[in-house]
């Protein structure tokens, strides 16, 4: 969808991925300071916004108990994006270059949201994400009806986020963690590259392994993003992955999105037909770039 902020200019109008899922109860979308328009975004909304909590994540926050009024914002849309068909195939590959998370964020919460439902056909009642989470009781009970699972089509979904900046997984830290937390049949996994850090090998990496894999077993937090999801570190080989995947889903359709710079998408889409031609799952390649 295209916003506008008429406090920071009343001509200007900028395209952003929505990141709520469509059975939200909000819209949402992450913005990136990269230009003039969004570095005075941010200080419109900074003097508005509540400041951060020590201890916490670096977001600033403002809903209607906030005493301050909010910048006004407009917006247009929602548009089609190359993401939106996701439903019709078995298997999802996302694959989202720093910013490029966005749109499969909205993705993932729209199965996320499917997965935790319960349909009890004899209360009638059912058990949302939002609210199982926003609870203390156990969540083991919440597994995919033969009613639901029919009407979903898929039923796997693969998420690589590749990012140079460790900064970058406080953006999406709360979807990650709640995807850990619910997904109790293992549907989405998720896999987070940090490409900034020492090559895999090297001993420095090795180091920081080591650290990663003793905190993840005492506390289940991942140090590097600071999330239950662990971080590798230099680049995925995506022969491995592809190859992985069709090992794991013989004879079944599996969309693969992508949102980054231009160059990874040529070798995915290379990849996808070379895969398709030699076996029984077949790839389709969907790209935006930002």
């Amino acid at each position: 969808m295209f916003v506008q902020c008429p406090a920071v200019s009343p001509f200007e109008w900028h395209p952003f991925s929505i990141t709520s899922a469509p059975g939200d109860h909000y819209l949402s979308v992450h913005i990136r300071q990269l230009g003039d328009w969004t570095q005075e975004l941010k200080r419109v909304f900074s003097e508005a916004c509540e400041a951060p909590v020590a201890g916490k994540s670096g977001l600033l926050r403002a809903d209607e108990t906030t005493k301050k009024s909010l910048p006004k914002l407009l917006i247009d849309g929602p548009y089609g994006a190359p993401a939106q068909d996701y439903r019709k195939y078995d298997v999802l590959l996302l694959v989202g270059l720093g910013i490029g998370a966005t749109p499969f964020i909205s993705i993932l919460k729209d199965l996320l949201n499917d997965i935790v439902k319960v349909e009890d056909s004899n209360t009638g009642t059912s058990r949302t994400a939002d609210n199982c989470a926003g609870t203390n009781e156990s969540c083991s009970a919440n597994k995919i009806s033969p009613k639901r699972r029919k009407s979903l089509k898929t039923t796997n979904a693969y998420f690589y986020w590749v990012t140079r900046e460790q900064g970058s997984f406080d953006w999406f830290k709360g979807i990650m963690n709640e995807v850990a937390d619910l997904d109790l049949q293992g549907v989405i996994e998720m896999h987070n590259y940090l490409t900034s850090v020492y090559e895999e090998g090297d001993a420095r990496s090795a180091l920081i392994a080591m650290v990663q894999a003793l905190n993840h077993a005492k506390n289940g937090v991942d140090v590097v993003s600071g999330t239950k999801v662990r971080t590798h570190f230099a680049r995925p080989n995506w022969k491995k992955v592809f190859s992985r995947t069709c090992s794991k889903h013989p004879n079944s359709k599996i969309g693969v999105f992508y949102c980054g710079a231009p160059v990874l998408a040529k070798e995915l889409a290379k990849l996808c037909q070379e895969f398709s031609h030699k076996g029984s799952t077949k790839f389709e390649f969907h790209k935006e770039h930002f």
